[in-house]
């Protein structure tokens, strides 16, 4: 007993260390979006027609991107959610490069209403090793 007493300052600190590493678990369970792969994409496109969301920049958007993806960069996503709301009753599947910035945007279409949210993992990077079709 005297060593928890005179050694509370590492059990906070134990406390503290375990709670974050469990706190992406927790997130992910009761966020709104889902992380998918290509496969589970190309099922979502082809079953519920679901809009595929390119938030790259201008240049990495030009240099290729999935086919009839909408293209809204990250940094505008917030002004320009008007031109999304048509599209709120389909399922989105957001990517960027690697799939960063995607869970970003992510956040940003749960607040302005969006229910089905899907993260592409890995980004275009995946999409085009994947050997699916690219437009440039």
């Amino acid at each position: 007993m005297a060593f928890l007493v005179n050694n509370w300052m590492l059990e906070l600190i134990m406390l503290l260390s375990g709670g974050m590493l469990l706190w992406p678990l927790v997130q992910k369970r009761f966020s709104p979006v889902t992380d998918i792969g290509t496969v589970q994409a190309i099922q979502l496109i082809n079953r519920q027609n679901a809009v595929m969301l390119d938030v790259r920049e201008a240049k990495e958007f030009e240099g290729g991107h999935v086919p009839n993806a909408v293209h809204i960069p990250l940094s505008q996503l917030p002004g320009r959610g008007t031109e999304l709301a048509k599209l709120s009753s389909r399922p989105v599947v957001v990517y960027c490069d690697r799939g960063q910035r995607s869970r970003s945007a992510g956040g940003a279409l749960a607040k302005l209403g969006f229910t089905d949210i899907n993260l592409l993992t890995g980004g275009f990077r995946a999409w085009k090793e994947a050997g699916l079709p690219v437009a440039k």
